[in-house]
């Protein structure tokens, strides 16, 4: 996973409407393997944000913290993950959201479900 990645998908607003948003993506992986550093920003027309989190592993089991700089929130982060696939919960004060991360070679695949300023993002990145 390390490395930059780049791409886009749709993302659908809290109004229920949808938008082309592109994304950039890069992972830091700690030598062992059992920790990653990541920063994913996405635009779209009319919505953007700057997402960087920390993810540690103990086996299959996932956690870590999460923020979010353009509007200042932050969390904790749990889940599963292994063979490429990943889930994750993300939690914060008034927020939480489901994270599925799929990587096949150099492609990428991340949904996002929430109930705050957005209710989807589906993003495809590729490796650069």
């Amino acid at each position: 996973m390390a490395g930059n990645w780049s791409g886009g998908g749709t993302i659908t607003l809290d109004d229920g409407s949808t938008e082309r948003v592109r994304c950039r993506a890069s992972y830091a992986v700690r030598a062992d393997g059992d920790a990653i550093n990541q920063t994913l920003t996405c635009a779209s027309d009319s919505f953007k944000f700057n997402l960087a989190s920390n993810v540690v592993a103990q086996g299959t089991a996932l956690s870590g913290t999460w923020s979010e700089s353009i509007r200042n929130a932050s969390g904790n982060l749990e889940g599963r993950g292994g063979g490429g696939h990943f889930h994750l919960i993300a939690s914060g004060a008034g927020f939480t959201a489901q994270i599925s991360l799929t990587t096949r070679g150099n492609k990428q695949s991340v949904v996002i479900k929430s109930e705050g300023a957005f209710r989807v993002t589906s993003i495809s990145l590729t490796r650069s």
